[in-house]
């Protein structure tokens, strides 16, 4: 009988990654993605990587918390069984979403999770956001995104009802029928504006309206599903299957997102599927902030999770691929080849890290469990 592995070593990155244009969300602009990176190694030689970006004011988490998170569970691990390690790290769900996931996920990736590992060809079709504001900048990005095959746009909303409207209104116009379009506020309406907007719409060519209002204000976000002319979708909302059979009772609110680096796990993820399913929802997958790792990853779970455009597109707002093999896209489609497994660039990671941990430094293998110094290269 085969021994089960045990977590050997863990390493972890605080990245500055680079993107090619600048991505505007109701609450910020990105001009770069600051991942946090682990690499787990097993007794038994495999290794699997996991990631993610802890953006401020999209959840209750921060990247200096979700740091020190990271650094402290990475060090109780060594030792563990991956079994006994994987459970551990559930048990700080939903609170830690993040930093569980960069983690718990590198086990998947370590282990070969069936999700992961493609025997036959894959392809997702991805959605691609509108960056442009207007004008005939705004007419050529949506023909060129048009003519590279992409089939569904998201625009961002959430700056000020009457300009977005407006806007909306001119990307239909430009469109016609030849794309569907999601709009996704980031949480940028308050309630009376939310509602103004959301009524206001023409459904014609609009898929769905993504969290209009404050995560943790359900009733706001509830008053403009119910006054929207197009289905809502929560997003940032949603941090496990409570809030999702939450959402399956608020009339107007059609769609629920889920991401990766909320479930913590593949079978995390699924079990999200099951639960949108149970609540009668619509599931939208994927994350637009992140690399090559987590987008693999949810595009490798799509199937049979989503019939709709996937939104795992963060990998391909980067200047410079993290992966010497990143996935390819064709005519608006992720492509996962058969057999296909990411390898990291080692000249990246070195060259993007800001901060690095590795267990291998530790003196004791429980690090921080018997007040050891955590070390850290910076």
């Amino acid at each position: 009988m085969a021994m089960t592995p045990r977590v050997e070593r863990v390493e972890a990155w605080r990245l500055d990654l680079p993107i090619r244009v600048p991505y505007k969300v109701s609450s910020r602009t990105f001009t770069a993605f600051d991942p946090i990176l682990a690499r787990v190694t097993l007794s038994d030689g495999r290794v699997g990587y996991g990631e993610a970006i802890i953006s401020p004011g999209y959840g209750h988490e921060m990247p200096e918390t979700g740091w020190e998170v990271v650094r402290s569970l990475a060090a109780t691990l060594r030792g563990m069984t991956t079994e006994e390690a994987s459970t551990r790290l559930l048990t700080f769900l939903p609170g830690d979403a993040h930093a569980v996931t960069v983690l718990a996920s590198a086990i998947d990736m370590a282990l070969g999770h069936p999700a992961l590992c493609a025997r036959a060809e894959r392809r997702v079709p991805l959605l691609a956001p509108v960056n442009a504001t207007g004008g005939a900048a705004l007419e050529r990005e949506i023909e060129a995104l048009v003519t590279e095959g992409f089939s569904t746009l998201k625009v961002k909303v959430g700056f000020d009802a009457g300009e977005d409207a407006a806007r909306v209104q001119a990307i239909q116009r430009l469109l016609g029928r030849r794309a569907t379009i999601r709009l996704d506020a980031n949480q940028g309406f308050a309630r009376a504006d939310g509602i103004r907007f959301a009524a206001g719409l023409d459904p014609e060519g609009i898929e769905l309206f993504e969290q209009p209002c404050d995560m943790s204000d359900w009733a706001a976000n509830a008053a403009v599903a119910l006054a929207s002319a197009v289905p809502v979708m929560l997003d940032e909302s949603i941090y496990d299957v409570a809030d999702i059979y939450r959402a399956g009772t608020l009339p107007g609110v059609g769609y629920v997102k889920v991401k990766l680096k909320k479930f913590g796990t593949l079978d995390g993820l699924a079990e999200a599927g099951r639960a949108a399913r149970e609540a009668g929802l619509r599931l939208v997958l994927g994350d637009g902030v992140a690399t090559e790792i987590i987008c693999w990853m949810e595009a490798a779970a799509a199937s049979g999770l989503i019939d709709n455009a996937g939104e795992m597109n963060g990998y391909l707002k980067l200047s410079r691929p993290l992966l010497r093999n990143p996935p390819p896209f064709e005519r608006g489609e992720l492509v996962i080849p058969a057999g296909y497994w990411p390898e990291v660039d080692e000249a990246v990671l070195r060259g993007s890290a800001s901060a690095r941990f590795d267990t291998a430094r530790l003196n004791h293998p429980l690090g921080c469990q018997t007040g050891k110094t955590l070390s850290e290269d910076t």
